[in-house]
């Protein structure tokens, strides 16, 4: 028999087969909202440098995949360079009343200029959210560089160290700058003796590569990966434990004789004393789109390795490699106790 309703003061009749589809209607709507109730309803990226580096690409590239697979509707973005990254995180802790939905895109040299004490803020002064990817170190010369391998850079420099200068998107004794001094060390070479030449961000030190103000740039592999695989520039090394599936072609640093694997984790943090609930959305809109397709196809993309830590075991995490990385920055120099 048909089964009656009410909607709206009238009454409407339907079939029990109807009735089931509109049954299985509701309640997969009901599923798919309380599925998205919990989870940020709009994402703000604060970039701590300018447009075109690891921190803006990687921030875009989750903005990207949080909006395709329909997870967040708004997402917008800041680039706020200064201070080593400093300068954005000074704010988000000034106006952390005013950064509800805010997500801070850091990595490892967070970590390391705090050491240097480059500025006075650590990861404890933050939230820490999630870390989402690795990105490995890699070496990258012109098209048309005489240096056609790392073997020829390491020849270069031990020959004539100041005939090899380095770009990095960074301060001295950054990332850029430290993973390539342990390279040539390795190489037996004198890392101190190193040519760096410092910019604001991957992007500019791409282009002082190109301009020719430098020889050899150290980046993240995902900083240039497209610009290698249209011949635009040679990746020379990448500091990758084996041969990566997404770039095959590139030379692992370790099939090469030198002992050396990093990966420059890529994360997120939020601001201090807001309500829990704020940080379990974040938690939680970042661990769905980890796993959705959209995000799959921007890591493939860019040539990152997913690098998932959560909350404490974030912390945790960063607790481990503060240690790590105040070893070698001892060792080679950088640091003093």
């Amino acid at each position: 028999m048909p089964y009656r309703f009410i909607v709206s003061g009238i009454v409407k009749y339907t079939s029990p087969n109807n009735m089931k589809q509109l049954l299985f209607a509701f309640f997969t709507f009901s599923i798919m909202i309380s599925a998205q109730a919990d989870l940020m309803t709009k994402t703000h990226f604060l970039i701590p440098a300018g447009p075109g580096g690891g921190w803006d690409g990687t921030a875009r590239g989750i903005g990207e995949a949080l909006t395709k697979s329909n997870l967040v509707a708004t997402v917008s973005y800041e680039n706020l360079s200064g201070g080593g990254g400093g300068r954005a995180i000074a704010k988000l802790i000034e106006t952390a009343s005013r950064q509800q939905n805010t997500l801070l895109i850091s990595s490892t040299p967070m970590v390391i200029r705090s050491l240097q004490k480059i500025f006075p803020q650590s990861f404890r002064d933050l939230e820490p959210i999630a870390s989402v990817i690795a990105d490995y170190s890699c070496f990258v010369v012109r098209s048309d560089s005489p240096i056609k391998n790392f073997d020829d850079a390491v020849k270069q420099f031990i020959n004539d160290p100041r005939s090899l200068k380095v770009a990095g998107g960074s301060v001295r004794g950054s990332t850029d700058h430290i993973i390539l001094a342990r390279a040539l060390e390795l190489a037996g070479g004198e890392p101190r003796k190193m040519v760096y030449v410092a910019y604001d961000g991957g992007g500019k030190a791409l282009a002082g590569l190109l301009t020719g103000e430098s020889q050899i740039l150290s980046t993240g592999l995902s900083e240039t990966i497209e610009m290698a695989r249209a011949g635009e520039v040679r990746i020379i090394a990448v500091t990758a434990p084996q041969t990566l599936a997404e770039a095959p072609d590139i030379p692992v640093l370790k099939s090469l004789g030198y002992n050396l694997v990093f990966a420059n984790w890529r994360g997120f943090f939020a601001a201090p004393g807001l309500p829990e609930s704020h940080y379990a959305a974040m938690k939680k809109t970042i661990s769905r789109v980890l796993k959705t397709p959209e995000f799959e196809q921007v890591r493939v993309r860019n040539g990152w390795s997913l690098l998932h830590h959560e909350g404490d075991d974030f912390y945790r995490f960063l607790e481990q490699q503060e240690s790590d990385i105040s070893s070698l920055m001892i060792k080679l120099g950088f640091l003093r106790l």
